[in-house]
């Protein structure tokens, strides 16, 4: 398999037997250390599953630790679509079955929510920002602070939807509240915040009730397709990849229905460039459970049958990157406490999981889009130029 698979680069892996194979050839050269027969079987049956279970449990073992080179490595290689049939097989028939398998009903939504986002407050503390932004930040310049480009992506996000005061604004899926508590308190926003993590409503309601704000912040839980209000605005971040694909429609319609006859909606999501495929099963078994990140085709379709107008467009590329760079970083920092916590294999689960996504943002197929959706085609300017003028004057200012 490693000698169909391995053409750039070279590959040494070292089995239980103490042998060493060589696969590929020129550099960089990744050493790698399998230590038992079965974790051999695990990686040639499901490669995709087995090569993250094989780390957290130690049996696969790199020279230096070094994941992202290695990840590097293999991503690069798979995009040579040299992996073996029964991958592809395997790959085919999950995306086949992905609207089955990613039925989201409102229980299995909120049980799928709680393995991830219910561990524990104290955990995302240590690698996030300040504000807990749990998704893609902005970079508008290569040298800013994690802080600083997550306070940038709240202003991006609230310069699309064109708040005015008093305007009430819906934030489906609003984890710690970030989001809802800036457009309240700098924009003068009436926000509804729903979330389906009893540990984020707490932690929301609780910052709410510090900031003062608890009177212009509502944050139920609450399943999005449960709600028969209107708003004039409404953003989503991070929460389309957490609605299955059998779903979108749905989505979209509920969207639509929400927003008033004026409104403007911003939805921000993971997109997969290329046709639709089913998720890496690692990242479902671990992760994400009933997680989709979606093709744009896939996303269009939806918009197109909720008749909402596209008012803009943008693709963030390598900006997650960046930021599960930053993640990543700030949680290697923090490697003992969060190990105090958990274990050790909690460590490398979490270390695998960023380091195998900024890779693939940054060289595989995987993006973040935003979406500025409206009802009516002149819901907002016809240039972009509203977006930027803030940012031309600060850069303008900081030059003189």
């Amino acid at each position: 398999m490693l000698k169909r698979m391995i053409l750039r680069g070279r590959l040494r892996v070292t089995g239980p037997d103490d042998q060493t194979g060589t696969y590929g050839q020129g550099s960089p050269e990744i050493l790698v250390h399998i230590t038992s027969d079965e974790s051999i079987r695990r990686l040639v049956a499901q490669p995709a599953l087995a090569l993250g279970e094989c780390y957290m449990d130690g049996t696969l073992r790199i020279d230096g630790d070094d994941l992202t080179g290695f990840m590097t490595l293999l991503l690069e290689n798979e995009s040579y679509n040299r992996m073996p049939g029964w991958y592809m097989g395997a790959l085919k028939a999950r995306t086949a079955l992905r609207g089955v398998i990613q039925r989201n009903n409102p229980l299995k939504s909120k049980r799928n929510v709680a393995h991830h986002y219910d561990i524990s407050d104290d955990l995302y503390a240590l690698f996030l920002d300040r504000d807990m932004q749990y998704s893609c930040a902005y970079w508008p310049r290569p040298d800013m602070t994690l802080d600083e480009a997550q306070d940038a992506k709240k202003a991006h996000i609230a310069a699309k939807l064109r708040i005015e005061p008093g305007m009430r604004v819906l934030d489906i899926g609003c984890g710690w509240g970030g989001l809802g508590l800036t457009l309240a308190r700098d924009h003068g926003a009436r926000v509804t915040g729903v979330t389906l993590s009893e540990n984020q409503l707490a932690t929301a309601q609780a910052r709410a009730r510090a900031e003062g704000l608890e009177d212009v912040t509502d944050f139920r839980l609450l399943d999005y397709r449960k709600l028969d209000e209107t708003f004039d605005r409404v953003v989503s971040v991070g929460m389309l990849e957490h609605v299955g694909a059998p779903h979108f429609d749905e989505y979209f319609a509920k969207v639509a229905d929400l927003m008033g006859a004026d409104g403007i909606a911003l939805i921000h999501s993971i997109v997969k460039s290329g046709p639709p495929r089913a998720n890496n099963p690692w990242i479902d078994r671990y992760i994400f459970p009933g997680s989709y990140a979606p093709s744009a085709s896939e996303v269009y379709g939806a918009i197109e049958k909720a008749w909402l107008f596209q008012s803009d467009d943008e693709a963030l590329r390598l900006h997650y990157a960046k930021t599960l760079h930053a993640w990543r970083e700030r949680l290697d920092a923090q490697a003992d406490r969060i190990e105090a916590m958990f274990d050790t294999r909690f460590v490398r689960m979490f270390r695998f999981y960023l380091t195998s996504m900024e890779v693939s943002f940054r060289i595989g197929t995987l993006h973040v889009q935003q979406w500025q959706l409206a009802k009516r085609m002149d819901a907002v300017p016809i240039t972009r130029d509203y977006l930027y003028v803030p940012e031309a004057e600060e850069h303008r200012l900081a030059a003189e």
